[in-house]
């Protein structure tokens, strides 16, 4: 039914992992296959192409679905119809950056500081004038085909980037002066297939099963027990989506307690947990979580 591009090298380990853990396995035959197939019916064909272009491609009916970033939709203005962010990045679940960044020892502080004619290297081009036209600057864009960072300041006196950390651009002996937009990966769609009822409903569906591995990604199901007498305290203590699941235990010896959790805070909930009077502590992974 849905035709499916998905992007290649830097947000392609992330989004075929994500796929796997939503049960939307891509098969290959290797990893340097542009084409593949998912044992799913509601898609028909999927193909691995630079994420540059899938805005386009999608725009243009030649895919009914696609993930790309949302730089790649800023910079391509494509018409495409956004289903959904989806919260990971080139490495992590943390946006990418695009900024602007110039010399460490220049002098320029801010956007508004750069002059008429300033030189501007990039891999966003139309991204960049328009920010930098925003602002006032007539600039000199120039389009990079990579090593962006290494043209500061013989070839252009500043670049337009992307960074998770700033690590990078800092090892460099850059500067970052503004930030242009924050980039997480989206699920986008062709406009004409996601008004027909039939593939917007699979759409739909398949966005929730790809948001659902995400955010089980960042929980855990934490299941105990606690006597009577220590129950108060120990719910106390519980975060949860809505109210932790309570059944009195066979015998009336206590309470069986689960819920789920941030992953972040269980190394100090359990402990805490255990100093409360629970016991029977344990901590298990989730596949997805579907609200």
């Amino acid at each position: 039914m849905l035709r499916l591009v998905l992007p290649k090298g830097s947000l392609e380990r992330q989004t075929l992992d994500l796929f796997d853990a939503a049960d939307l396995s891509v098969a290959r035959s290797s990893e340097v296959d542009y084409r593949g197939s998912i044992d799913d019916p509601r898609i028909k064909e999927v193909r691995i192409l630079r994420p540059q272009e899938i805005p386009q491609y999608v725009a243009e009916g030649i895919f009914d679905l696609g993930v790309t970033g949302r730089d790649w939709i800023e910079e391509t203005g494509a018409d495409v119809t956004s289903l959904g962010e989806l919260a990971f990045s080139k490495r992590s679940s943390q946006p990418v950056k695009v900024v602007l960044a110039v010399d460490a020892s220049s002098p320029y502080q801010r956007v508004e500081d750069l002059p008429k004619g300033v030189r501007v290297s990039t891999e966003y081009p139309q991204l960049t004038k328009t920010y930098l036209l925003a602002h006032g600057i007539d600039a000199d864009v120039r389009l990079s085909y990579g090593a962006t960072e290494a043209k500061v300041p013989e070839i252009a006196d500043a670049v337009v980037e992307i960074t998770e950390t700033g690590r990078a651009l800092n090892a460099a002996g850059l500067r970052v002066i503004a930030t242009l937009l924050e980039s997480f990966a989206e699920l986008i769609a062709n406009p004409k297939a996601a008004s027909d009822p039939t593939k917007a409903h699979a759409m739909g569906q398949i966005l929730t099963l790809l948001q659902g591995a995400l955010e089980a990604r960042s929980n855990v199901l934490v299941k105990l027990n606690v006597a009577a007498k220590d129950l108060e305290g120990v719910i106390a203590l519980l975060p949860s989506m809505k109210a932790p699941t309570v059944s009195e235990l066979f015998g009336e010896s206590g309470f069986a307690i689960e819920t789920v959790v941030p992953k972040s805070a269980i190394n100090t909930l359990i402990p805490a947990l255990k100093d409360r009077g629970a016991s029977d502590i344990l901590e298990l992974p989730l596949l997805k979580i579907v609200r």
